[in-house]
């Protein structure tokens, strides 16, 4: 049985260590605003998402990359994908989405979920355009694995979709075949 805290009456189910991927050039704005409403204020989740500066760009990609999944992506989750105009195009958001799906020794596997900005070209629609969505995100959310929301400032429902995406961990396998991407994306979509 899982252990929920009581305040005035209502169930909050316990917070979940949130990694958050997402376009660092063009989304930096809305994550701060997600990590600030909801893990600072609201506290519906504990951030392990990396914070600027904390690891040099100057590294290469590789020891980035591993960095990121030894440090922050093994201690967390649940993966939050925030869904902005080009984020389908980023390799970092490809490969963080495929690191959250690996279950190893070393590493547990991450819920996942998807929230659209509301500059996506999908945000408010009842359905989504599935080829400018992160191609892997679409592969889970297609399967069951993930699920995709629009962007909300209810720390209630965000609670629920995290917790959710943390429920389905060990219940849906994830599809993590879509083939890796080695450089940023171009074009106005991908295909498979």
């Amino acid at each position: 049985m899982q252990n929920y805290g009581i305040l005035s009456g209502l169930r909050i189910p316990p917070k979940h260590k949130v990694f958050i991927s997402y376009h660092h050039a063009n989304d930096q704005w809305d994550r701060d605003r997600f990590e600030n409403l909801f893990s600072n204020y609201y506290s519906v989740f504990i951030s392990k998402s990396v914070q600027i500066g904390e690891i040099s760009a100057f590294l290469k990609t590789d020891t980035i990359r591993q960095k990121i999944r030894d440090e922050y992506l093994r201690d967390s989750t649940v993966t939050v994908v925030l869904i902005g105009k080009e984020t389908w195009k980023r390799k970092n958001v490809d490969w963080e989405i495929g690191a959250s799906l690996r279950h190893t020794i070393l590493n547990s596997r991450s819920g996942l979920l998807g929230i659209f900005l509301p500059d996506h070209p999908d945000f408010g629609r009842d359905k989504y355009i599935p080829y400018i969505t992160p191609p892997r995100l679409h592969y889970c959310a297609k399967c069951g694995y993930a699920t995709l929301h629009d962007w909300s400032d209810d720390p209630a429902i965000v609670s629920q979709w995290i917790e959710g995406a943390f429920n389905r961990r060990f219940k849906v396998d994830p599809d993590n075949s879509f083939p890796s991407f080695i450089n940023n994306k171009s074009g106005e979509r991908w295909s498979e």
